[in-house]
């Protein structure tokens, strides 16, 4: 199977590099990438071939990975509209719908969409994708064989439900990073040395994260056996209902949603 990367950013080369350590042949993929320093870093670090526009070698693949911002995304594929055969296209970018990808490579229908999130930087992501009705089973597991390279996987059967996924888990990092930089400084604000109260907050998500993974019990569960009456947990439980935080979490979920709904909106304008 040959691979073609548009785009050799943080994600593509996650991806490369997940590809890699699986045991796919790097002499399979080749990406485009404009910027010369991007070109070479790629090439160094992973001996694919790489060029700065989209040309008949780049298409002489089975898969094609779309790796640029939502933004550059028509101008990136205007070299190849009206060019693709039966290649399967994959796009990791967030707020583009497939109707509007397809609509720009000329009416190409063997398309799937994903959202990764940025852990899968380290190898620990988590990827919804989203297929189109014309993709089969086949085309489907070789998407979730690429994917997996950088975390698990999941489906869901209705495209809207896509900009949920890049709510929870797409946008998802930032909120456990603002709530781990908020219980640091709490903990740093009432006398602990700032480094240890990163490494408490740090490795406090990192094991209640793995146990709620390992775990068949629902993390309200979960939950509740920390919680004991009248105790200190309970204590700071109670404050964060009386400020709204489940709900303050909620809404920003919502918002996060609307906006990327917005984004498919005006990002398929174009």
């Amino acid at each position: 199977m040959k691979i073609t990367f548009i785009g050799g950013g943080n994600m593509a080369t996650a991806l490369i590099g997940g590809l890699k350590k699986q045991g796919f042949s790097v002499a399979g993929i080749q990406v485009v990438e404009p910027f010369a320093e991007a070109r070479e870093r790629l090439t160094e670090t992973f001996g694919v071939r790489c060029t700065e526009t989209i040309d008949a070698a780049a298409l002489n693949c089975e898969v094609l990975v779309l790796a640029v911002k939502p933004q550059q995304m028509k101008e990136a594929l205007a070299a190849a509209s009206g060019k693709l055969t039966d290649q399967l296209v994959i796009s990791i970018a967030a707020g583009l719908r497939l109707i509007d990808i397809g609509r720009w490579l000329g009416g190409h229908t063997r398309l799937i969409r994903a959202m990764p999130n940025t852990p899968a930087l380290i190898g620990a992501g988590i990827t919804g994708l989203y297929a189109a009705t014309t993709v089969d089973r086949e085309e489907r597991g070789i998407a979730e064989k690429i994917l997996a390279a950088v975390g698990r996987t999941l489906w869901v059967e209705d495209e809207a439900l896509m900009d949920v996924v890049t709510a929870v888990s797409g946008s998802g990092p930032a909120y456990v990073f603002y709530f781990i930089e908020s219980l640091q400084n709490a903990g740093a604000a009432l006398g602990l040395p700032l480094d240890t109260a990163r490494l408490l907050a740090v490795e406090t998500f990192l094991g209640a994260a793995r146990l709620a993974d390992a775990s068949s019990d629902p993390v309200s569960i979960l939950r509740e056996r920390v919680t004991s009456k009248g105790g200190t947990t309970a204590a700071a439980l109670d404050a964060f209902a009386a400020a709204g935080i489940a709900a303050a979490i909620a809404k920003g979920v919502d918002a996060a949603t609307a906006r990327g709904r917005e984004l498919c909106d005006q990002l398929g304008q174009s």
